[in-house]
């Protein structure tokens, strides 16, 4: 997303600084729109919010990879994500800067989306209408294993 629209949305909403207040405002963002926890890098080191339109976007301290375990799925973070969320929605729409590994290739994901949480699955779309779904469960945050 190119910065000037980063910047007119970052402009009017709520900006937070340091990893504790990044972490745990990007976990009460996931809870109001019921998505799972580890969905999104909680390594964040500035993150910007603005309720209005539903911009989010956030900055990682590094560039990320991240295996999701119980699916065996690698996934891609990049220093910088952006994404728009809608009040009641359950989804994440216009996504950048989060890859999947599929096959051999890295391919962008566009949406993310709980269309029925009654079947305990999450979607995720990419750019050509390439649709996959998995356990939400596969996306609950991990215990640092540090501590």
């Amino acid at each position: 997303m190119a910065s000037s629209v980063i910047e007119s949305h970052k402009e009017n909403g709520e900006v937070y600084y340091g990893e504790e207040v990044c972490k745990q405002k990007l976990l009460e963002l996931l809870q109001e729109i019921s998505f799972p926890k580890g969905i999104l890098p909680v390594e964040i080191i500035e993150l910007s919010w603005n309720p209005s339109t539903g911009f989010v976007w956030a900055k990682l301290k590094n560039k990320k990879q991240h295996k999701f375990k119980q699916i065996n799925k690698l996934v891609w973070y990049d220093k910088e994500i952006s994404l728009f969320v809608e009040n009641g929605s359950r989804s994440i729409k216009k996504l950048t800067g989060v890859k999947g590994k599929e096959l051999f290739i890295w391919v962008s994901v566009s949406t993310m989306s709980i269309e029925d949480p009654s079947s305990g699955n999450i979607s995720f779309a990419f750019p050509g209408g390439f649709k996959v779904e998995f356990p939400i469960s596969a996306f609950e945050l991990e215990e640092d294993p540090k501590k």
